[in-house]
C-alpha cells in the first residue's frame, strides 16, 4: 500500500476526533443506524410478501421519511450549529415549520 492511501485511511478512521466533544456521546454508538434498520426489518416481516419491488421501496422509504421527520422537528441529534463548526458550508438553516 502506497504512503498516500494509508494517510487517507488514517484520516478517515480518526475523523470522529475532529468532531465538538458534545457529539462525542452521540457518535460512539451505531443505535441511531440500527433502530431504523431493526424497524424496518420488523415491519417486512409483518407483511411477508410482497406483491411488487415498488412496494417495498415504499414501505422503506415512508419509514426512513418518519425517522427523518422525528430526528427534525421532534428533537435535534446533532445541533446545525454544532455541525457547522465540523462542515465545510458554514451556513445552516432549517425551514420554518408550523407548531
Amino acid at each position: 500500500m502506497q504512503d498516500v492511501d494509508r494517510r487517507t485511511l488514517t484520516d478517515d478512521v480518526l475523523a470522529h476526533m475532529s468532531f465538538p466533544k458534545e457529539h462525542s456521546t452521540k457518535i460512539h454508538s451505531t443505535n441511531p443506524l440500527e433502530r431504523p434498520n431493526g424497524e424496518i426489518k420488523r415491519r417486512t416481516d409483518v407483511v411477508g410478501i410482497f406483491p411488487n419491488e415498488s412496494s417495498i421501496y415504499r414501505l422503506v422509504g415512508a419509514l426512513l421519511l418518519q425517522q427523518n421527520d422525528e430526528w427534525t422537528l421532534q428533537r435535534r441529534y446533532m445541533t446545525l450549529e454544532t455541525l457547522a463548526e465540523v462542515g465545510d458550508n458554514s451556513s445552516f438553516s432549517l425551514p420554518a415549520v408550523e407548531a
